[in-house]
């Protein structure tokens, strides 16, 4: 379960903000996950249930936000969604497209504290 190391590094990042800022407790985290990015969802939350214990961040909200997977067809000009898979049709066109606009993300993107 790669969710551990994944989440032992996030909340790392959290502890060392929360540090440089001076923060007595952490609220809320928020990271963004994308759809193809590999990261089970449950998993991750049952570590960071196991990763915050005793830390500024015990008793704060993780919140994951879902990124949709979008490709770029070259032929269009245009971006559409994707299910998955290395190399995508374009479903206006047919032309192949193995150019991912976005669905891979695993990114820290808000922590809250005080």
């Amino acid at each position: 379960m790669h969710e551990v190391g994944l989440m032992t590094s996030a909340i790392d990042a959290v502890l060392d903000q929360a540090r440089i800022h001076g923060a007595k407790r952490v609220h809320r985290i928020v990271l963004r996950i994308g759809a193809l990015a590999g990261v089970e969802p449950e998993s991750l939350r049952f570590a960071f249930e196991v990763v915050t214990r005793d830390t500024l961040a015990a008793d704060a909200e993780l919140q994951v936000d879902g990124v949709p997977a979008r490709a770029y067809c070259a032929a269009c000009a245009e971006e559409f969604g994707v299910d998955g898979g290395a190399i995508m049709a374009c479903p206006r066109c047919g032309q192949f497209s193995g150019d991912l606009r976005q669905g891979r993300e695993l990114e820290l993107f808000r922590i809250e504290m005080s």
